[in-house]
């Protein structure tokens, strides 16, 4: 909850235990033991906006039923000083309480005081979290997945951000071990075949097939020529891979930073391997008793930790699998760099790597919750109605810079944002275009312009703008303009719940509803009226709607048009 929100969920509850102590005083209640109970925000506030369930958890301890507990303790309520308007008994004894204005007044002040720190909080309390996403091969182009992880995994960096914790962005790149011994086959055939023809150096057909290959391999040629024919093949090999590897990263990055994805970090495997860490975790896992051999090759005992198999570390040929290269890699995140808490956002296809590297944590020492791994399912693509999986300008199967090419960078982060991680989604390419209310990112944008508009009105007409109002001058007349306080005041909540739940989608879906309520606030009461008591809150109502719309786009990297 946010800070008004918990202080007064906080003087109900004391307000209740008063109220008990005072009936049992009075012998309106026998004496008992007032058991455990909640208050809690209804998911109806028509209901009201706190509901408590003292009187059926506490009916029993004093022999009476729970409506008319309930009806007791309200009675004997001191509501002074609460920000309560009112209590009501609901349904098998529910006490529901409904706000007070002075209440909304704290909201819409606090609000303008905060402006671009409301919604943060202490909730993280500062602990060192890392977000590793997307970490695509970089032997590639990367795809429409990597745009869903990404938006996913940069939002989620910047709403743990929100809440309090030290967020570190980094990607990994996988530059060592089979996919780059492809990587190398694939551009040395494809540069032999320049010069030799294609039916004379035929490409394997577990080789990678892409244009993105011959295309490295050509401007390989156009720089050093044939000359390298003449070399061995493992330092053609070698040199094909240094040209190639570092114009695929840059080439990552450019298109990363495009889509407003800024890494603190890019953390190199090869370096895991060229500084001894790889073969530090195998030593540690011989030291723990953790390994065998067996057909000359190096096993991890993985079974002893209920895992469905053992797995390998080193292979046959003295190469260590990948397997050990990501042990260590989460090794040197959690014992080198020392960071509290590690989430990998990866693939749905993953899934079997979870408790296989969660497990495998606790058998090096590392408290296995320090590790979260949150999956993504895939994106299906849509245009007419019809599944795309082909991108109309190159004939290709679509590419993250193909996306970004296409739709604007704004719809693609919030449209991803849009759902939770685990859930399957269709990504409307004709829905992301549109500039109207079918938006959704248009949709909150809009209330943003339309806010400004009014702003900026009132400032001209009326030139001073009081930003700050003492509540016992602020007057709420309408129900739309309490459902909207109430919306705005349940913001840092909302970041705290996204935080806890690893789920962005949360923050999205909350500011399309703060949208809405906008919205049917806008048509239901006239802003700049002649009845300055109802004036003054109503254009503060916007100007701190104003302030959470942009404080929540900002966070997403998202853009906040003044004017549409």
């Amino acid at each position: 909850m946010s800070k008004i929100v918990n202080e007064t969920a906080e003087k109900i509850k004391k307000i209740i235990y008063t109220a008990i102590s005072k009936a049992i005083d009075e012998k309106l209640l026998l004496k008992g033991e007032i058991s455990q109970f909640i208050v809690e925000i209804p998911a109806d506030n028509a209901h009201g906006n706190f509901s408590s369930n003292v009187a059926m958890t506490c009916a029993k301890n004093f022999k009476i039923a729970p409506r008319n507990l309930a009806q007791i303790v309200i009675d004997k309520m001191d509501l002074n000083g609460a920000a309560i308007a009112k209590a009501e008994v609901a349904g098998p004894g529910f006490i529901n309480f409904f706000l007070s204005e002075a209440f909304f007044a704290e909201v819409v002040n606090d609000i303008l005081t905060s402006e671009e720190d409301y919604g943060k909080s202490d909730y993280g309390e500062n602990k060192k979290v890392m977000v590793e996403f997307v970490s695509a091969n970089p032997t590639g182009p990367m795809h429409i997945g990597n745009a869903r992880g990404g938006a996913l995994g940069d939002c989620l960096a910047s709403v743990l951000e929100a809440a309090g914790f030290d967020v570190f962005r980094e990607f990994y790149i996988n530059d060592a071990g089979n996919q780059i011994d492809k990587f190398a086959l694939s551009l040395d055939v494809r540069y032999q075949q320049i010069f030799k023809g294609e039916d004379t150096v035929p490409l394997p057909e577990d080789s990678y097939h892409g244009e993105d290959i011959a295309a490295l391999a050509r401007d390989f040629a156009d720089s050093y020529g044939e000359g390298f024919l003449e070399k061995s093949e493992s330092e053609r090999r070698k040199a094909l891979v240094e040209f190639a590897l570092p114009r695929n990263i840059k080439k990552m990055q450019v298109d990363l930073e495009k889509y407003r994805i800024t890494y603190d970090n890019w953390f190199h495997e090869s370096d895991l391997h060229k500084d001894g860490e790889v073969d530090d975790i195998i030593e540690l896992f011989k030291a723990r008793g953790l390994t065998y051999e067996k057909e000359g090759a190096l096993w991890y005992k993985a079974t002893e930790l209920g895992l469905e198999k053992d797995e390998v570390l080193v292979r046959k040929n003295g190469t260590p699998t990948y397997f050990a290269s990501d042990i260590a890699y989460h090794y040197n995140k959690f014992v080198k760099r020392k960071f509290d808490l590690c989430i990998d956002l990866l693939g749905a296809d993953h899934h079997g790597h979870v408790a296989r590297l969660k497990k495998t944590m606790r058998a090096i020492g590392i408290d296995e919750e320090r590790l979260d791994i949150l999956l993504f399912q895939l994106v299906r693509l849509i245009q007419d109605g019809k599944v795309v999986k082909m991108s109309k300008r190159t004939g290709k199967a679509i590419q993250l810079a193909d996306l970004l090419d296409e739709v604007p960078i704004d719809s693609v982060r919030f449209i991803f944002n849009m759902r939770e991680a685990n859930s399957q989604m269709d990504f409307d390419l004709d829905l992301a275009k549109k500039r109207d209310s079918q938006n959704p990112v248009y949709y909150v944008q809009y209330a943003h312009a339309r806010i400004c508009s009014i702003l900026k009105l009132y400032k001209e007409k009326y030139a001073s703008c009081k930003w700050q109002v003492p509540p016992e001058f602020f007057k709420v007349a309408m129900p739309v303009e309490k459902d909207l306080i109430w919306q705005l005041s349940l913001y840092t909540s909302e970041i705290i719940a996204s935080a806890k739940n690893y789920d962005p989608a949360r923050i999205t879906r909350y500011v399309v509803d703060l949208a809405a309520l906008f919205h049917k606030f806008y048509n239901s009461c006239k802003i700049l009226c002649e009845d300055e008591a109802l004036m003054v809150p109503r254009v503060l109502l916007c100007k701190c709607t104003k302030i959470v719309i942009k404080n929540v786009l900002d966070m997403f990297k998202i853009s906040s048009p003044e004017e549409m």
